[in-house]
């Protein structure tokens, strides 16, 4: 049963194990789906979802092998305010044949006419986009297949979700937001041993242990708390060609600056490399720096260090000496030899690439990513790229 759709779920890449296939098998004997596709879907994601990272997966694919929930890019704001106000239920026993149902290729062809026609807000009736009411299109009202733009599912009758995919921000590969890295810098944390202090934080597996020694009645064990030990070193590549970057690299900065899992946290930038000095805001202006031997004599070796930039640049600013673009910071040192430099320092180390790691070889600036590759373990910005760095940083090799 259903095979087709089991080779459609791996061939989007959700993994679904044969084991995980015959227990949703089971469930439809059982009657789990209630002869209703909306829960047999529901059913598919609590079967076959083991990451809500996936649930987005198995939307697409889900859509794909029944021709089924898409998104429409280009409702109007305006109709999306309408569909927001409360509608009105309507008795639906007159509803007319032609809105009972059609395929979905009409459908898609009678919402788009819709579209071009409506000028006002509806509620209730059997034809417009709007609220309440039969009309195959909108939200609110009932039909057995239309098509619902925003809005709650109140009868859970529609074929096609006009909005959205709602996971699509869970997606691992997706680039980061601020939230997104908040969450990802959580990982990245290292406890000392307990502090001289009084015993407030609740210790669960000891507390598990102690619950059933004790019969099953609850028995809470407390510890001394722990202090965070991590310190971390962040240095942004700053304008140029990291311009179009700014807003993700804002997120970054702003996410970790807020956080409160580090022990210490610095944040210096640079243009393209690593010369003489870090600059100490991301207009690097000549002066507005600090000696790089300086941050390397006061920064213990103990600091987890993130480099963050595209690496794309001249292969000259990489290997001779005066390659620094600013005319006023000569670099006796080839950069190279100041990355080499950092390396060493700072072992744990790593370095985010904003461009998606299948084009590091063939974007502008291949050259240098793979010399600088050669120097640091380098990841994308993305969400798997990220939970491999702080790995790599908290491995300690």
């Amino acid at each position: 049963m259903f095979i087709d759709f089991f080779y459609t779920l791996r061939a989007y890449g959700l993994d679904v194990s044969l084991d995980e296939w015959l227990c949703l098998m089971d469930a439809l004997d059982q009657g789990l789906a209630e002869n209703s596709l909306l829960e047999f879907y529901y059913l598919c994601r609590n079967v076959l979802v083991k990451s809500e990272s996936d649930y987005d997966t198995l939307d697409q694919a889900f859509g794909a092998y029944f021709q089924g929930i898409e998104t429409i890019d280009d409702i109007p704001d305006e109709l999306k305010q309408w569909l927001a106000e409360d509608g009105l239920e309507r008795d639906l026993e007159d509803m007319p044949d032609w809105a009972k149902e059609y395929d979905m290729d009409t459908l898609r062809k009678m919402f788009a006419e819709r579209l071009a026609e409506q000028n006002e807000r509806h509620n209730g009736g059997n034809y417009w986009v709007g609220t309440g009411g039969t009309s195959p299109f909108g939200n609110g009202g009932w039909n057995p297949a239309g098509i619902r733009v925003g809005g709650a599912s109140r009868h859970r009758s529609a074929v096609q979700v006009a909005a959205d995919r709602n996971f699509r921000d869970f997606r691992e590969d997706n680039e980061l937001d601020t939230r997104q890295f908040q969450m990802a810098f959580r990982k990245l944390r290292q406890f000392s041993s307990l502090i001289d202090a009084a015993p407030t934080e609740l210790d669960v597996d000891e507390t598990i242990d102690a619950t059933c020694d004790n019969a099953g009645l609850l028995t809470l064990v407390y510890e001394k708390p722990r202090r965070n030990t991590v310190k971390l070193l962040m240095l942004m590549d700053s304008d140029g060609s990291m311009q179009e970057y700014s807003e993700l690299c804002s997120h970054l900065f702003q996410a970790a600056d807020q956080s409160s899992h580090f022990k210490d946290f610095r944040t210096y930038y640079f243009h393209n490399c690593i010369y003489d000095h870090v600059y100490t805001d991301p207009y690097c202006v000549n002066g507005r720096w600090i000696d790089t031997q300086w941050l390397f004599g006061n920064l213990d070796s103990e600091y987890k260090v993130i480099l963050v930039g595209d690496a794309a640049m001249s292969p000259y600013e990489l290997y001779s000496p005066g390659g620094n673009l600013d005319w006023y910071a000569y670099n006796e040192e080839p950069g190279i030899d100041w990355l080499w430099k950092f390396r060493r320092r700072y072992r744990n180390s790593v370095w985010l690439n904003p461009i998606p790691a299948r084009r590091w070889e063939h974007a502008w600036g291949a050259r240098t990513i793979s010399m600088v590759r050669d120097v640091f373990p380098m990841f994308e910005l993305t969400l798997d790229g990220l939970d491999a760095a702080i790995r790599k940083l908290m491995s300690g090799r």
